[in-house]
């Protein structure tokens, strides 16, 4: 395999699984981190300023981005767009956007070839970024990875239960498109190491199985063996809403996936949420973590 060099922007909770599975594959793997520079956040990994990332630019041959754009664009590719176009040996450029820029379908499906439609500020902000970093598809190929609501160990309905905050909110027909974050990373590691064209294409990091919150919610009291929260009703949740949470529920749209997996050539891990928690919860017995 050519020995590739992977720049991860953003060591937080989905580029750190990432930037592990990337090393575990033998790829050399730097990644900005908000510790000090140099502190080894992963094992293998190393770890650098954000403002540093200059040189890790120039002698990446993969480059993957986690950071959200915020008001002034991008952050990225306002600090280092110059210096990516340039960069002499980058073959592949991944972007992890969100499902969000589909805005609302009224519970309908969209895939890979569904246009845009944002609904909010902030989602346009995603279209934005995305097609600054598609741009740059006139050299290398540029993967937009269109993510679900990502939950894992330690981000879960099961932590919420353990924290008393865990809500079954009742929303009939309204769902929710997830994504384990071991499956991201497997997704985008397989991205990476395929055989490279020029070119943009989007990429859906989304479970087989949309589901309603209620239903998340009980399954992971259910693996606890804990009572279930209480039951909200929708109008009810929405008065004890931040702004946030508000934008959320209010768009519903079912993500496929089907063709991304096709083109990666895998299946999720966790299908659905199911085997998702059950897997964190043997992965908690394992470890030892929230014995009673």
């Amino acid at each position: 395999m050519t020995k590739h060099n992977l720049l991860v922007f953003g060591l937080g909770y989905s580029g750190s699984a990432i930037a592990s599975l990337a090393c575990a594959r033998g790829i050399a793997v730097i990644a900005t981190c908000r510790g000090a520079a140099g502190t080894p956040c992963i094992p293998g990994v190393r770890a650098i300023a954000f403002d540093a990332a200059a040189d890790a630019i120039r002698r990446a041959t993969l480059i993957v981005s986690t950071a959200g754009p915020g008001e002034a664009g991008d952050p990225v590719l306002r600090e280092f767009g110059a210096e990516i176009a340039a960069a002499p040996h980058l073959r592949w450029a991944g972007y992890m956007s969100t499902i969000g820029v589909y805005g609302d379908r009224g519970g309908a499906w969209v895939d890979e070839d569904t246009p845009v439609a944002p609904g909010s500020t902030r989602s346009q902000r995603r279209v934005e970024a995305e097609q600054a970093w598609a741009a740059l598809g006139a050299r290398m190929r540029v993967d937009l990875f269109r993510t679900g609501g990502i939950y894992g160990p330690g981000r879960s309905a099961l932590d919420a239960i353990r924290a008393g905050r865990a809500r079954r909110i009742v929303r009939p027909g309204h769902t929710f498109s997830r994504i384990h974050r071991d499956d991201i990373a497997a997704a985008i590691v397989a991205a990476a190491l395929q055989e490279w064209s020029p070119g943009a294409r989007v990429l859906h990091l989304a479970d087989d199985e949309p589901a309603e919150n209620a239903a998340v919610v009980s399954e992971a009291a259910a693996l606890l063996g804990a009572p279930l929260p209480p039951l909200v009703d929708y109008a009810g949740a929405m008065a004890a809403m931040n702004p946030l949470g508000r934008s959320f529920w209010a768009e519903s749209r079912k993500v496929a996936s089907a063709k991304t997996q096709a083109a990666l050539g895998l299946r999720w891990r966790y299908p659905t949420y199911r085997e998702g928690l059950r897997a964190i919860v043997a992965e908690e017995r394992r470890d030892g973590a929230h014995e009673e």
